[in-house]
């Protein structure tokens, strides 16, 4: 069964069951199959006409009443097609692409499956070029439902008062590299910023990672960092590692009060600060000498 235009929402039914599915178009959905056919399978459909999964995407041996988790999108005739394929991201979520090619109508973005993803010329905050990454959004047009993409993310981002607590744990996309920092959503929801002094670590757009809310400020902007600031609470905390760190290496470290941050890095993932707090702190101890070349455990 193929369809010439979007499928209308079918009210027939003599299956209850079937009729009280419910398919997500841009989402994953187990649906079973109900029919067989030399070019494929057909899996039920809910509100739409039973979807064809083509043949390629049919796991073998897989039979009719199987139930088979499959993506549900357009294809290039906007008819619903199932896949089994992984799309590099599902609608309503943050996903850095590379655009394949750009025309008259757009940019097209590889996500995986074989219908491009449109970035309508309207929906680019810069005008995109072929071969380069972008971050952007997959929402549904309303007019015919297919499945489309924009680099303004801005707009889609949750503009009710972010209710986080310091040192909560995070999922985070970086998006964007600035003068200050590097700009991260938040579960897929916030934006925030990472400042520079605030990573020990190499970052790069697009990359999906755990970090943590170091403060919601009062203009509702959000502070992140990479670690977890309940992991120690003050320099003094961090001063056990320090000396552990110094005992698993004969008593020395290359390090000091006048090292580089990258420099630190190397031992630590933490910041020059809350090092320099901790040595001086171990210093007045007389637990460690400070030297021009390192650090070294006291006799």
């Amino acid at each position: 069964m193929t369809n010439d235009s979007l499928p209308e929402i079918t009210t027939e039914s003599s299956d209850t069951e079937a009729s009280n599915l419910h398919v997500k178009i841009g989402h994953w959905n187990t649906l079973k199959i109900i029919r067989e056919k030399p070019f494929g399978v057909y899996v039920e459909g809910g509100q739409y006409v039973d979807i064809l999964l083509p043949k390629r995407y049919v796991p073998k041996d897989s039979k009719i009443g199987d139930a088979l988790k499959v993506f549900i999108y357009l294809d290039s005739n906007d008819d619903v097609i199932a896949t089994t394929e992984r799309p590099k991201a599902i609608l309503g979520e943050f996903a850095c692409l590379k655009a394949e090619e750009v025309n008259q109508v757009g940019a097209f973005l590889d996500w995986g499956l074989p219908k491009q993803l449109l970035v309508p010329f309207s929906e680019q905050k810069v005008r995109m070029r072929e071969g380069q990454y972008y971050v952007v959004y997959t929402y549904q047009e309303d007019r015919n439902w297919r499945i489309v993409a924009s680099s303004k993310i801005e707009k889609f981002l949750d503009q009710r008062p972010p209710r986080y607590e310091s040192g909560e744990e995070v999922s985070l996309m970086i998006t964007d590299r600035t003068d200050i920092g590097y700009m991260a959503i938040i579960n897929n929801r916030h934006q925030g910023v990472i400042f520079h002094n605030d990573i020990h670590q190499s970052v790069r757009m697009g990359q999906k990672i755990t970090g943590y809310i170091k403060r919601v400020r009062a203009d509702q902007k959000i502070d992140l960092c990479l670690q977890n600031p309940k992991s120690y609470k003050s320099a003094g905390d961090f001063s056990q590692q320090i000396l552990e760190k110094l005992a698993a290496n004969n008593g020395f470290l290359p390090i000091h009060d006048k090292s580089t941050p990258e420099e630190i890095n190397q031992y630590f993932k933490t910041s020059k600060r809350v090092f320099k707090m901790a040595i001086g702190g171990l210093y007045k101890e007389r637990k460690i000498i400070i030297s021009k070349d390192g650090i070294r455990l006291a006799d």
